[in-house]
């Protein structure tokens, strides 16, 4: 891998340390000009227009980003967002009063949020697997909730947002299979940073963005469907006219394939900065992606745990890129911001954002840094330094 390069693909390296990979990533040049592309396209011809003439470009994004994921073109839905994949899937489910759900105590805040609101509105049971001692979901636990409890469906975030943690997605995929649960698994945090396949998951949903470490544009993410998934005639609860064609005046047809999750409305030069964000990714590779920014985060982990006032949080058996840390008497947002004036991004975490992990923790939230594999260990100098200097003050 070849950093120097990488960087000068990446303009915002010239004004940014930038430590804020989970939340939206710094784009690269190819990335930067196939969004550009497109929208200079539209101002020209016109928006319908464009999106006629760049079929062939969207066909090839889709086809990327399912190459990323080692599943087919016609099994992935684009979408808005991470969240908008992740509903659209949790609300094809058909659940019920008594059905269960389970998930982690880790998993994505909106996703708890939502399991919340299923179980106030439909009466459904949401069972949190409890954290093995090390941090992570207890694998035995979960197998024995799955094996006892018989749940409509699992889902689980690979990468919570609030700390370097990494769920065994791929043991789980194997307790669900041959119980015939369905399996969601949120990869938000993961997708661009790691290699994923979604038959060694075993997952018949997966949701993620472009805009963290896969490096795309923010406002477009895509939906994973598996095959049993479409065979089991599941289709998201509000169905559009993109999804679905209306046959008759009580009839509609959904599409054969995963565009079934899709709406009418999108942005095609968002879709085509992300199919350009898969290529990119799939270029440089998955693996050397995943070692240089595991190696970062384990060098920030050790010398950010040298600080005296500072706590590393992140527990579990594996941990990503993510490193989050609570700093005795300070306000995280006010990290930020002082980090942001010495232009160093990085982002903050509130309590409301993981409840159960950081009451767990015993903290009000945390300053999240992200490196990702174009930074630089110099730059982790610069901000070692940076808030030494802010703790002195």
């Amino acid at each position: 891998m070849n950093v120097a390069e990488l960087r000068a693909d990446t303009p915002g390296c010239a004004y940014r340390v930038h430590f804020n990979n989970a939340g939206a990533a710094l784009m690269p040049v190819p990335v930067i000009e196939a969004v550009r592309a497109h929208l200079e396209l539209e101002s020209t011809i016109g928006g319908y227009e464009a999106e006629a003439q760049a079929q062939d470009a969207i066909h090839a994004s889709r086809a990327a980003v399912g190459e990323l994921i080692g599943a087919a073109p016609d099994r992935i839905a684009l979408l808005e967002h991470a969240t908008a994949a992740f509903s659209a899937a949790l609300s094809s489910v058909p659940l019920g009063r008594g059905d269960v759900l389970v998930t982690t105590r880790d998993d994505y805040a909106s996703n708890q949020i939502q399991y919340l609101s299923l179980a106030r509105r439909f009466g459904i049971e949401v069972v949190r697997a409890p954290d093995a001692p090390e941090g992570g979901v207890d694998l035995m636990a979960m197998e024995e909730i799955i094996h006892r409890r018989r749940p409509k469906l699992v889902a689980v975030t690979h990468a919570p947002t609030s700390s370097g943690l990494l769920q065994d997605v791929c043991a789980i995929g194997a307790m669900c299979r041959p119980r015939d649960v369905l399996y969601l698994v949120d990869a938000c945090q993961s997708v661009g940073q790691m290699p994923l396949d979604v038959e060694a998951i075993g997952c018949d949903f997966l949701a993620a963005t472009a805009r963290k470490y896969l490096r795309g544009p923010r406002g477009v993410g895509f939906l994973y469907v598996s095959d049993r998934a479409l065979d089991d005639g599941l289709e998201p609860l509000f169905i559009d006219m993109w999804g679905a064609d209306w046959i008759e005046g009580d009839l509609y047809q959904p599409a054969p394939d995963a565009r079934r999750f899709e709406t009418w409305e999108f942005a095609w030069a968002l879709v085509l900065g992300m199919g350009a964000a898969a290529r990119y990714a799939t270029a440089v590779g998955l693996e050397p992606i995943r070692n240089r920014a595991r190696g970062l985060a384990g060098t920030l982990r050790e010398r950010l745990a040298a600080v005296p006032g500072l706590r590393v949080l992140d527990r579990g058996r594996e941990l990503g890129a993510t490193v989050s840390v609570a700093i005795e008497g300070k306000d995280p947002r006010e990290l930020v911001r002082e980090l942001r004036r010495r232009s160093i991004n990085t982002s903050a975490q509130e309590r409301v954002y993981a409840v159960l992990d950081y009451d767990a923790k015993g903290v009000e939230g945390s300053l999240r840094i992200s490196p990702h594999y174009y930074n630089l260990e110099s730059e982790i100098d610069t901000l070692l330094g940076a808030l030494e200097e802010i703790l002195a003050d």
